[in-house]
């Protein structure tokens, strides 16, 4: 047997083969549970630029796609966009949290998304062996979008004009479905287009959670850099329904940043996704972990 891309660890290389079977064995309730399930996977974060966690990523996925779930990738790109940006002399401008996209913003947004960072994770996926084809909002007419109305947080009578940052009017998921029943693995960029054609930048927590709910999925993975929800001492909650969310945020518990993160995760399990996964993308293998076995890797939210 040829060695993988990346030496394994000592602890990986010392377990005996019953053992390893034994692993594997514990696994199979999982795989039979999920077997022909949708998980839509909202990749971010360290996950996504650190080489060996980006190699462990695609090795998961296909993992998941050769045991019969139909695991489907949404990716962002915002250090991407920053980056790209500024070699171009461009100052990223932000309100309220929202990158003010203006026609030349989102030129560079839609060629770092759709280009750079889409077919990284798609050779990525493809060198791990799997089938991996990307897709953008325009592809199959998956995400048509309209400008977002930003209102302002303390005057709701004004309106900031973030340029072309879209919210999703509807997802036609059956370019996903088609790719899915031919096994390949669609690797999505958060970019919709509107009745004039034109594009939309669009939150890739939100596409994740609106694709996840069109697609009828099983789970919503959110891969990000942090542990999960935590309470008030700093220790992870594993196990919360769509309704303890509501009193963490009204206990302040949940404040700031988080809440943007998991609105779109409250938003899916309220809508029908069996459980969103909020899963710290930081730990090697963390999306197989959490899916396969008992142990918790993040913060599950079930629909109830």
């Amino acid at each position: 047997m040829t060695a993988t891309h990346h030496p394994q660890s000592d602890s990986v290389a010392n377990i005996a083969p019953r053992d390893k079977a034994e692993i594997l064995a514990q696994a199979l309730p999982y795989i039979r549970k999920f077997h022909g399930k949708t998980i839509v996977i909202k990749y971010g974060g360290n996950a996504m630029t650190d080489p060996e966690l980006q190699a462990d990523f695609a090795e998961d996925v296909v993992l998941l796609k050769l045991v019969g779930l139909n695991p489907v990738v949404v990716h962002g790109g915002g250090p991407q966009i920053d980056s790209a940006l500024n070699k171009i002399g461009k100052k990223g401008q932000f309100i309220q949290g929202m990158r003010v996209t203006d026609e030349e913003t989102m030129e560079v947004v839609e060629w770092v998304l759709a280009g750079e960072v889409q077919q990284d994770i798609v050779g990525l996926i493809n060198a791990a062996g799997g089938k991996a084809v990307g897709l953008t909002g325009r592809d199959g007419g998956l995400i048509r979008a309209r400008k977002l109305k930003l209102l302002d947080l303390e005057d709701p009578t004004k309106v900031h004009d973030v340029g072309q940052v879209g919210e999703i009017e509807s997802i036609d998921p059956s370019v996903v479905k088609a790719l899915q029943d031919d096994q390949f693995i669609p690797v999505i960029s958060p970019i919709g287009f509107g009745v004039k054609n034109e594009s939309y930048n669009i939150n890739a927590d939100l596409v994740a959670s609106k694709l996840a709910q069109v697609l009828k999925a099983e789970k919503l993975m959110l891969l990000t850099n942090i542990k999960g929800v935590l309470n008030k001492q700093g220790e992870l909650l594993t196990d919360l329904t769509a309704r303890d969310i509501d009193d963490l945020i009204a206990d302040g518990t949940i404040s700031g940043g988080m809440i943007p993160k998991i609105e779109g995760a409250i938003d899916a399990a309220k809508s029908g996704v069996h459980a969103v996964h909020i899963v710290d993308g930081r730990v090697p293998h963390a999306m197989l972990l959490e899916i396969l076995t008992e142990s918790a890797y993040g913060t599950m939210i079930r629909s109830h």
